[in-house]
């Protein structure tokens, strides 16, 4: 019985556009959640807990989209021909966040206000539009003859704007817990409230996209009501649920990392749903990924140059976050 291919390289691209979730996730919340820091001296606390590591996280965004387009050609053909206009605006939007980033510990004191206001933008400008990609993407593809036909603005639906939203809190909440567990004192404190009522957020959030997405799209409920799809579904509204309150319950306690790791329990819950959802099309709603995979011999001399790369991402991530691990405090970091 022979590797398949198609499927593994599937698992790659889902790992990696995982790992940029968990990782450029918590460092774009940073950006969002400063606005409602008024002391410059804790913004600069929040910026110094990623600054060692945030410009890495961004190497599994590269990772997925030069997977996507060795592995499944016709797929990087259509979902970059529909989603041009977001993702131009998502790339902007991270340009002109990195660049706020370096400047605003280097402008002088009439300058860094304008610095923080647009490492924030580029922080929700980014997340929002990776939102409505996200949106656009679980909402389908018009495609003939392998190819896309839908207009410039398909992308711009009801339900695409709202997980647009759903992310910027999504991602608010991975930054607020991050900096429960990197940060001390009144910071943190200001974080722990800061995100209760985001987790509730979030949560709500779920429910309605867990609600809208079957009743928008009857092949999607046909995935999730039949067998066996069904008994791999059932257990995830409970896990959420329980998530939620875990999260709800450890912010009120004295916990640092446990909120954290539970809001990246609660994100892979919603993972697995879209997953669910969708599967095994990577064109929704109709081209699976065996229908869109590249010749084998190109999968599998590729996969090659994949398992090599991989693993030293990995080990580079790692050691990183382990040489940084431990507090921040103000006054202290990386400049």
């Amino acid at each position: 019985m022979g590797i398949d291919l198609p499927l593994l390289w599937a698992i790659i691209i889902a790992f990696g556009l995982m790992m940029y979730v968990i990782m450029d996730g918590f460092d774009l919340g940073i950006g969002i959640l400063s606005p409602f820091v008024p002391a410059r001296e804790d913004r600069d606390t929040m910026v110094n807990t990623v600054a060692p590591v945030w410009d890495g996280n961004e190497t599994w965004l590269v990772l997925g989209g030069a997977a996507l387009l060795a592995a499944f050609p016709m797929a990087y053909s259509v979902i970059l021909s529909a989603l041009y206009l977001p993702l131009v605006l998502m790339l902007a939007g991270l340009i002109w966040r990195g660049v706020a980033f370096e400047f605003r510990f280097k402008a002088d004191e009439g300058h860094k206000l304008f610095w923080d206001k647009a490492f924030a933008w580029g922080s929700y400008i980014a997340t929002f539009f990776q939102g409505v990609a996200l949106g656009a993407f679980i909402n389908g593809f018009r495609v003939e003859k392998g190819a896309y036909a839908g207009g410039l603005l398909d992308w711009l639906t009801p339900f695409s704007l709202f997980t647009g939203v759903g992310l910027l809190v999504a991602y608010a909440l991975l930054g607020s817990t991050w900096l429960v567990m990197k940060t001390e004192g009144t910071l943190q404190q200001r974080m722990r409230r800061l995100a209760r009522p985001v987790t509730i957020a979030l949560f709500v959030i779920i429910g309605v996209v867990s609600l809208w997405t079957p009743f928008a799209h009857p092949e999607v409920a046909g995935r999730w009501f039949s067998l066996p799809n069904l008994y791999f579904f059932l257990p995830v509204p409970l896990l959420v649920l329980i998530a939620t309150g875990l999260i709800l319950r450890s912010l009120s306690r004295d916990s640092h990392a446990a909120p954290f790791v539970l809001t990246l329990l609660l994100l892979f819950l919603g993972y697995t749903g879209l997953a669910i959802s969708l599967w095994p099309n990577i064109i929704p709603p109709a081209i699976s990924i065996w229908e869109a995979a590249s010749p084998p011999e190109s999968l599998g001399f590729a996969l090659v140059g994949a398992l090599f790369i991989i693993p030293f991402i990995l080990a580079y991530t790692a050691w990183s976050y382990y040489v940084f691990r431990g507090k921040v405090r103000v006054g202290e970091g990386y400049h």
